[in-house]
């Protein structure tokens, strides 16, 4: 009796995991051609606050090459070599934040889109979990080209505002594709807290950030740097 009930609990256990792996990876199948309709953060923001988000798909043609740019140089400057995780920097932002210096996370555009597009916002380890599998997946079916794409799209940038279409046209007036070097890095300069930091009237850190973006990206060869993901 007692054998029976563990080949039967084996047997429940691996129906839940195959179940799982299937939930889990239909989405991005799907998601790897069709347009998201919305992400896990906008549902939050939009229940929470009672009103629509601000969201306009552009495809990856249609965005400034140097928005492009600025968002690797500003939060993931390993995008086209990493496999989803920088090793590197997560070790540097954990000794970092050990000593007392301002909070910076180390997550990867692609970490980013698993958890912006799929995930809820907190902190616990179950979430971490899910963040890393969705990872993977992203990594093991979405070409880079496409991560960027969905991650220039759904990123928060602003107060109910998502994308860099969405946030070009709420600040400066234009198409993502019309966007400068300068007005695109300081899009990007605000990417930590969107929702407290303003390109209106910039923080002195912003304005620091801002800068050292502009470095950043001439230090990665500018829009050349781009020519293995586009």
């Amino acid at each position: 009796m007692f054998r029976t009930n563990r080949k039967q609990l084996r047997r429940w256990l691996l129906y839940a995991l195959l179940a799982f792996v299937v939930i889990s990876l239909l989405p991005v199948i799907v998601l790897r051609w069709v347009t998201p309709p919305t992400s896990a953060v906008m549902l939050q923001r939009s229940l929470a606050e009672g009103h629509a988000q601000d969201y306009r798909w552009v495809s990856l043609e249609r965005i400034s090459p140097q928005a492009a740019l600025a968002v690797i140089a500003a939060e993931d400057q390993k995008f086209p070599q990493h496999r989803g995780f920088d090793f590197g920097a997560i070790r540097d932002a954990a000794r970092r934040n050990i000593r007392g210096g301002r909070l910076r996370g180390a997550s990867t555009l692609t970490q980013q889109v698993a958890r912006n597009l799929f995930l809820w916002q907190g902190r616990s380890y179950l979430r971490k979990g899910l963040e890393a599998w969705m990872t993977v997946l992203l990594e093991l079916f979405w070409p880079k080209q496409r991560i960027l794409e969905v991650y220039l799209n759904i990123a928060e940038m602003g107060e109910r505002t998502f994308g860099i279409e969405a946030a070009s046209r709420r600040h400066y007036g234009q198409s993502a594709h019309t966007l400068s070097r300068e007005q695109a890095a300081l899009l990007a300069a605000i990417l930590p807290n969107p929702r407290i930091y303003s390109i209106s009237s910039p923080t002195a850190y912003i304005s620091e950030r801002h800068a050292w973006i502009l470095e950043q990206m001439d230090l990665l060869g500018g829009a050349a740097y781009l020519q293995e993901i586009l």
